[in-house]
């Protein structure tokens, strides 16, 4: 009798902890590559798709081909470069959250150098080209190591792009220059044009604002120029132009 009453005034019954079913799965397979596999409740996975919405609605360049996996996979990246570069993420034993890559400076600067030239902090190997783009618009720690192998010293880090060349990148390009793109610049890395280990200089004009994706194409045959009219342009691998109202094909 009493179990009939209460199930009367609770006809929904006592609400379980969301939290308890919670899972995520990764793994990390032998080339790097990751996959995964997650289980959310209504509530958090609103959560999710909500965040993950709000990235894949702000980033349809014009052309845009990718399948609607593919958009959400590079929102989750993108969510994860934006916490990345707001500095909020939890301290880490003193040190802030970060991708880091270490790699030979001889095998940085050789543009023959083949793949699994430099390891990152999960223990992934990537190829040398890989980690330039990563020092495009990060921190480089020089560690120099005696014969057996022992740190002699630790050069201080280096801002490879200060805080007032990005403020200045920002005010010129407003967005990412990649054609038909148009992210925001808390979105972008500040690309070298002609690379730092290549000689390029770390200035104004030798710089440009692409968003994770796009700076990925520049590394991987694409090209963005500014000829002195101002106007950015953007050259496929086979050296023709992508114009706005064609489609991109990247």
């Amino acid at each position: 009798m009493v179990q009939r009453y209460l199930a009367h005034l609770d006809p929904d019954g006592p609400e379980p902890d969301p939290t308890e079913g919670r899972s995520l799965s990764i793994v990390q397979h032998a080339d790097g590559s990751v996959s995964g596999r997650f289980e959310l409740d209504a509530v958090a996975g609103e959560r999710v798709q909500a965040a993950l919405e709000s990235i894949v609605q702000a980033n349809r360049p014009l052309g845009d081909g990718r399948s609607r996996a593919q958009q959400q996979a590079d929102a989750l990246v993108q969510l994860a470069d934006n916490a990345l570069a707001a500095g909020d993420l939890p301290i880490l034993r003193t040190a802030k959250p970060q991708v880091a890559v270490t790699i030979d400076i001889d095998d940085l600067v050789d543009p023959a150098t083949g793949p699994a030239a430099g390891r990152m902090g999960f223990g992934a190997l990537i190829s040398a080209a890989r980690a330039r783009m990563l020092a495009c618009d990060g921190d480089i720690t020089r560690i120099v190591f005696g014969p057996d192998g022992a740190p002699l010293d630790y050069g201080r880090s280096h801002r490879v792009v200060p805080r007032a060349l990005r403020r200045a990148v920002e005010h010129r390009d407003r967005s990412c220059v990649f054609a038909g793109c148009g992210a925001p610049t808390h979105w972008c890395d500040v690309h070298h044009l002609v690379h730092w280990a290549d000689g390029g200089d770390t200035n104004l004009e030798n710089s440009a604002l692409l968003c994770e994706r796009h700076h990925t194409k520049v590394h991987h045959g694409f090209r963005v120029e500014r000829p002195p009219d101002g106007r950015w342009r953007t050259y496929r691998p086979d050296g023709t132009e992508i114009l706005i109202g064609q489609p991109l094909r990247v």
